[in-house]
């Protein structure tokens, strides 16, 4: 059998996160990941598309139309869906478009996003106890309304992180 000269043995090694003999550090520990931590943002990106389009569709199939400040509501859920969706658009793109940050635009918008949803989560709860219990519109009104709140609480997620984004790209400039 004659050996193949040009091959070259394979190592192949596992590592851990963890350090040996305990000398591991707080940021090494599952319970802190910094990259884990780096896509919150990202994830937050996709809750708030989906949960956006919860509240304007259960809206949206009720008879809103009938009370004014309704139109507020399906303004801001179809508005803030819309612009939430082209960030989850540019936010993937990013990855091949490096040359630009967008850092305080998304941090205006997040904020921007958060007032606007609680200023609709507001209207709507107390909307809500306008129309009879056990219709139609006042189980999607009230489902529309927690939706809202949790969105809320989603795009002030996303502010306290885009913030802390634009801050860092402050400090490095």
């Amino acid at each position: 059998m004659a050996e193949n000269l040009n091959c070259r043995p394979v190592i192949t090694t596992t590592s851990s996160s963890y350090m040996e003999c305990g000398n591991s550090s707080p940021e090494d520990t599952p319970w802190h990941d910094k990259q884990s931590m780096q896509n919150v943002p990202e994830y937050l990106i996709v809750v708030e598309v989906i949960l956006g389009l919860l509240v304007w569709t259960l809206i949206a199939s009720t008879e809103y139309f009938r009370f004014p400040p309704f139109g507020w509501v399906m303004f801001v859920s179809v508005l803030c869906w819309l612009l939430t969706l082209f960030l989850l658009i540019i936010s993937l793109a990013k990855r091949q478009i490096r040359h630009e940050h967008w850092t305080t635009v998304v941090l205006v918008f997040n904020c921007s996003a958060a007032l606007m949803y609680m200023s609709a989560a507001i209207v709507e709860a107390t909307m809500v106890g306008h129309e009879v219990k056990g219709h139609h519109d006042y189980k999607c009104w009230a489902a529309s309304t927690f939706f809202a709140i949790l969105i809320s609480l989603s795009y002030v997620g996303s502010a306290f992180f885009s913030f802390k984004s634009w801050k860092r790209r402050g400090e490095q400039s």
